[in-house]
């Protein structure tokens, strides 16, 4: 197949490449097209834009990754309308080039997050939450969802008789090259980590393999199409994962961090350690995939033990 990912160079993007290079043509969207072929290899072929196509009349697939990280900066005005716009505008625009395609991609797999269920509390919620037209979001509602329905929304544009659209709603990934998980270790090396605010907020994780391998699991399985959510069968109390990550650490992980210290270092950014979901994967497991990492401590483990 030949293939077109945006947001290639990214944490999840560069391993999604490897994944899929020694298969598949791939073409990989990049705001910095010189820095991406160094670090991805001069065997692709690259894109600074989409402005150059007219249609996606020669792919067979796209996977949309594009986007703003939403923990990188503290968010001013300025830096949520990034967030949004780095998101919104692009998967728009692939949309839009799919239906102006004559044989268009047989499949559009766009990135989404599980901040699209907002607040939950201890309650388990998956795909299903939104079948309850109540559990729509109107008005008031929080950032991360704002973000989300807007983004999810704009990829179901594509969705035809001729293009499926599978949505993947990511949650923490656990990995070493990316994401949050570096940010927590200097403090948990240093036997400084602990719980945040009450611990009781879920934290829903999966391991960087199982996302890599979902992604390619739905770009196989064309009886697959709507939303899925990436994250391991087993989410966990963020008190439950302060206590194995110090354990794979050898270290211990009692010390709490206060909610007031985080939302004056963060504003209203802390809401992502803060808050929660207990998010699980229904939809993924009825499919057929199989989490090879779905424990938190085996996940840890191979993170700190791979060579």
């Amino acid at each position: 197949m030949n293939i077109l990912i945006t947001g290639a160079s990214g944490f999840i993007g560069h391993q999604l490449v490897r994944a899929l290079e020694s298969k598949h043509q791939l073409s990989l969207l990049s705001r910095h097209p010189a820095r991406a072929r160094e670090k991805l290899g001069s065997q692709h072929q690259y894109l600074a834009s989409l402005d150059s196509l007219s249609s996606l009349d020669e792919f067979d697939a796209v996977i949309n990754l594009a986007g703003e990280p939403i923990a990188g900066k503290r968010w001013s005005i300025e830096q949520k309308q990034l967030i949004c716009d780095s998101r919104w505008n692009i998967t728009a625009r692939l949309s839009e080039l799919i239906a102006l395609s004559q044989t268009p991609p047989w499949v559009l797999i766009s990135a989404s997050a599980i901040g699209r269920y907002g607040q939950q509390g201890p309650i388990p919620i998956d795909e299903s939450y939104f079948d309850d037209p109540q559990s729509t979001p109107s008005g008031d509602i929080e950032f991360t969802q704002t973000v989300c329905h807007k983004w999810e929304s704009s990829a179901l544009n594509a969705k035809s008789d001729n293009t499926r659209v599978c949505i993947i709603a990511i949650g923490l990934v656990l990995g070493l090259s990316g994401g949050a998980l570096p940010k927590m270790l200097p403090a948990f090396k240093l036997g400084l980590g602990g719980p945040i605010a009450s611990g009781e907020q879920g934290m829903s994780w999966i391991h960087q393999q199982d996302l890599i391998s979902l992604f390619v699991y739905l770009l196989e399985h064309g009886e697959c199409s709507g939303v899925y959510n990436a994250t391991s069968p087993n989410p966990v109390s963020n008190k439950e994962f302060s206590t194995s990550l110090g354990s794979a650490l050898s270290r211990p992980a009692i010390i709490p961090m206060p909610s007031f210290v985080l939302n004056l270092a963060l504003g209203e950014m802390a809401e992502l350690l803060t808050q929660g979901q207990y998010v699980k994967p229904k939809r993924a497991l009825d499919a057929g995939f199989t989490f090879q990492y779905p424990r938190l401590n085996d996940a840890f483990t191979e993170i700190f033990t791979a060579k």
